[in-house]
């Protein structure tokens, strides 16, 4: 485990700092953070392919369309399965390997099992309150859901820096993940949804050039969903382009993290450094009491 202080991303930021950062680190590891997103994400095609949502599509009827889709939960759960460690995977590469150089990505493979567990029980505890959050948040209209999604998507960014780096207790991981969003409350979640903001403007924009090629299905999708065959989305050309467009953007969410985590500590850290200078009054303990008065005074 190397110092994280050594870490290129380890400082406290600002906007600007912090979106050039990612820009920064994601260029000096561009070739292995892209080969090995591009593999994880040939894998997730190829399972999202055999989901088979076309049946959806073509299903006018709403009892075979519940039938269908609880087919679906099993194969939906196993992806999810896999999208979560291949996320465990790149962050742990993204924390660890500019502060050790004999980090690799098949070492980061190996060791993730080792926090995969915990980040899925984090990750159902997180469902369940974010289900909540997002329930109370529409009944203050689509405002308090957008803000609650992006205070979930902040609270889930700082698991796996806290977890990878701070230490395998559920329950310190809960409590510090708060701790550190509420620090600088209105940056992180500012930061967080301009991110997440730019990151579906670039792949809506990478995903309509990749759909114009199959146009030409999409559009008979359309007018005739009964009769449209096959589908576009379980072509391997398609598969392909896919996961190269997905390869892109799937590394920055981790880089993305480390920035966020990397500030608050940073800023924890400063803080403490300056309490502890040397010179600096402490207040001790018997401070908090009155001192008491002097004899002679009371004498008189």
């Amino acid at each position: 485990m190397g110092n994280y202080r050594m870490h290129p991303l380890y400082k406290k930021h600002t906007m600007d700092s912090a979106m050039s950062s990612v820009w920064e680190f994601y260029k000096k590891y561009f070739l292995i953070l892209y080969a090995t997103a591009f593999a994880m994400s040939i894998v997730l095609q190829y399972f999202s392919s055999l989901l088979n949502i076309e049946q959806l599509q073509s299903t006018t009827d709403f009892q075979v369309l519940i039938e269908k889709m609880r087919e679906m939960i099993v194969p939906i759960i196993g992806l999810s399965l896999i999208s979560l460690f291949f996320t465990t995977v790149l962050q742990h590469f993204v924390l660890n390997k500019p502060v050790d150089e004999e980090n690799n990505i098949f070492k980061s493979v190996i060791i993730s099992f080792k926090y995969f567990v915990p980040f899925l029980i984090i990750m159902i505890l997180l469902t369940f309150f974010g289900v909540a959050a997002i329930a109370i948040g529409i009944l203050l209209l689509v405002v308090g859901a957008l803000f609650a999604a992006v205070y979930l998507l902040a609270l889930y960014l700082f698991v796996l820096p806290v977890m990878m780096t701070e230490g395998i207790n559920i329950g310190k991981i809960l409590s510090r993940i708060f701790s550190l969003l509420h620090r600088n409350f209105w940056s992180n979640i500012g930061w967080s949804a301009v991110f997440l903001i730019m990151l579906l403007v670039i792949s809506v924009i990478f995903s309509a050039i990749i759909m114009i090629p199959f146009s030409g299905n999409i559009i008979g999708n359309v007018l005739n969903p009964g009769e449209a065959a096959p589908s576009y989305l379980t072509s391997p050309l398609f598969i392909l382009l896919s996961a190269a467009v997905n390869a892109l953007t799937m590394p920055l969410l981790p880089i993305f993290a480390a920035v966020l985590y990397f500030n608050a500590k940073a800023g924890e850290d400063s803080v403490e450094e300056k309490i502890n200078e040397p010179g600096e009054y402490r207040p001790t303990v018997e401070d908090l009491y009155s001192k008491p008065l002097d004899e002679n005074l009371t004498e008189k």
